[in-house]
């Protein structure tokens, strides 16, 4: 396919990517009217990030080995479907047990969807705009906490949280169709099986790899899984600037998500995921120590996002390049990676902060940025050291 003829299907899957992470996410913003109408702490609204991403962990590596007769893009609308299905489920929840399953649905969907979609977008391009691809396909989730998340909180205090999910809906079913008109079909590759993931995990590199994106995202969701109530607890922020401290996070975010292919150009993906570890640790490390005024808290999220979201794109261009045949269970392990990070951050957080308080939350996610870089030291001694073993394929 030609550069012009992907970019449709690659907004498609970047707008899959959307729905999906503000499937995710939305509840961070919506937990407050979520938890009185369904008579629950809003901290228990905040564990559902847990069940999503949990779900998503144990599911995103099974996923390929279950669907490997399906083509690529059969793959997709699969996942697209389920994510749309959970998503009217949650909307229509009588009760927190029913809310429940209906995330478990939409996160096997996302479990389908998401590393199916960066493995596809990277195949539709040549090699030498696999960069290019992945960073817009990603996109779709930077964009989530932009406008996803932001707009399901303003939502759900202006029309009422079902609402909120209903529109998030609608927007799935969108990118289904858009996935099903624009994405050409590509052949399923080879079916994995236990003894590829086994030979993919011996690469060297690749499993530091992708402890390195569990323990950063870990790290990160110890604070932003539970964002609104953190923000408003630690700087007594009102509601309308809870919403603006996490579209300033969006905002900033993108930008950070569209400087990653230059900073990768410039200094390499090794050094760009170096930095971003730094940078989100500098931001923990302030929010630490800084007053207790709300733009404080605005600022402070903005510089996390910056150096948050040149993360993705060139960490997932480091495991393409480790297995370029083997791409699709890589970014299978890094997306369960990613999720699991994702549902142990959000754990310690819900529990860590009526515990521990808002004050001395980011202290514990700092601790694991530190875990984090040094893993990713370790993953690049080995990749540069070690022989690279033959895969293992089906």
């Amino acid at each position: 396919m030609s550069s012009r003829g992907s970019t449709p299907a690659l907004l498609a899957l970047a707008l899959g990517y959307f729905t999906l992470g503000t499937t995710s996410l939305a509840v961070v913003g919506l937990s407050a009217p979520m938890g009185d109408g369904l008579d629950v702490a809003p901290a228990r609204i905040g564990l559902q990030v847990t069940v999503f991403a949990l779900t998503f962990a144990i599911a995103a590596p099974l996923a390929p080995m279950a669907l490997g007769r399906m083509g690529r893009k059969q793959v997709l609308l699969l996942g697209m479907a389920l994510l749309t299905a959970g998503s009217v489920a949650a909307a229509l929840a009588p009760n927190y047990a029913f809310l429940t399953g209906a995330r478990v649905v939409a996160a096997l969907g996302a479990a389908i969807f998401g590393p199916a979609s960066s493995a596809a977008g990277s195949l539709i391009v040549p090699e030498e705009r696999r960069q290019q691809a992945l960073a817009v396909v990603f996109g779709g989730m930077t964009a989530a906490s932009v406008l996803g998340v932001p707009l399901a909180s303003f939502l759900g205090d202006v029309l009422g949280w079902r609402q909120a999910l209903i529109g998030v809906a609608v927007l799935s079913g969108v990118a289904l169709v858009g996935v099903a008109v624009l994405m050409p079909g590509l052949d399923p590759g080879p079916r994995p099986t236990p003894a590829a993931y086994r030979g993919v995990l011996a690469t060297p590199g690749a499993l530091p790899t992708v402890g390195t994106t569990l323990l950063f995202m870990a790290a990160q969701f110890t604070v932003y899984g539970i964002a609104g109530a953190y923000v408003a607890d630690r700087f007594d922020a009102s509601s309308g600037y809870v919403t603006a401290t996490l579209l300033a996070f969006g905002i900033v975010g993108v930008l950070g998500n569209g400087f990653a292919s230059r900073a990768t150009r410039a200094i390499g993906t090794t050094r760009t995921v170096s930095l971003t570890v730094a940078g989100v640790a500098v931001a923990f490390a302030a929010l630490l120590v800084a007053p207790d005024a709300a733009i404080g808290g605005l600022l402070l999220f903005a510089l996390w996002a910056f150096f948050s979201q040149l993360y993705q794109a060139p960490q997932q261009a480091r495991l393409v390049a480790l297995l370029p045949e083997q791409r699709g269970l890589l970014l299978a392990l890094n997306a369960s990676a990613l999720y699991l990070g994702m549902s142990l951050g959000s754990f310690i957080g819900s529990t860590g902060l009526p515990a521990w308080g808002s004050g001395i939350l980011p202290a514990t996610g700092l601790g694991l940025l530190l875990f984090a870089g040094a893993t990713h030291y370790l993953s690049v001694r080995k990749a540069e050291t070690a022989p690279r073993p033959v895969p293992v394929s089906s």
